[in-house]
């Protein structure tokens, strides 16, 4: 992770983009000479593992600092189904069940938030997390029925984006038969639906 002092992430966004850019030049040139299978395999290894490290960090930038990723995840996609440049490229991300940055972002600070709540992360990340129904004076609420989680509140935008505020944000507005998923394989395979 490249951070600066402001904490925008444009530097390690910019500099992700660019490794990626570049792994997907040379792998253009082997497009002819290997199967859309192990095409595939190479762009998860060398491209998709680079959109994935560390990903949860940026939630919450404007749209302007992630968007050097989606690029890189659209220009992926159309490398794999050999589609032009001009294509549009939301029907191929279907076709690959990809999601897109936005949303995989907020999987990965969901499947914690899981996981937090199941009892399988450290401590100091199952501190963070209070279910509605662990306060004593919200226990008859409808929210605690729903296993909602408390948002704890803040007053500048740039504090929203912890994970203490941003985990119980993302959890609370997932579907109740996701939120109740009974393993990590269960909650995997509904989420993204």
């Amino acid at each position: 992770m490249l951070l600066d002092s402001e904490l925008t992430m444009k530097q390690h966004v910019n500099k992700a983009a660019s490794a990626c850019f570049y792994h997907l030049r040379r792998l253009r040139q082997l497009k002819r000479h290997v199967s859309q299978d192990t095409l595939r395999q190479l762009v998860s290894a060398f491209i998709l593992n680079r959109l994935d490290y560390c990903n949860s960090l940026l939630y919450g930038p404007p749209w302007s600092t992630i968007a050097p990723l989606q690029r890189v995840h659209n220009a992926a996609a159309r490398l794999i189904l050999g589609l032009s440049p001009r294509d549009h490229v939301s029907s191929a991300l279907q076709t690959l069940h990809w999601l897109s940055i936005y949303y995989q972002i907020q999987f990965k600070i969901a499947l914690l938030m899981y996981n937090a709540l199941a009892g399988r992360c450290p401590e100091y990340i199952k501190d963070i997390v209070a279910p509605v129904a662990s306060n004593p004076g919200r226990q008859q609420l409808r929210s605690a029925a729903r296993s909602d989680v408390i948002v704890p509140r803040c007053r500048t935008k740039f504090r929203s984006r912890a994970f203490s505020i941003a985990g119980p944000q993302v959890w609370n507005h997932l579907p109740q038969s996701v939120r109740s998923a009974d393993t990590v394989r269960q909650f995997r395979r509904f989420c993204p639906t």
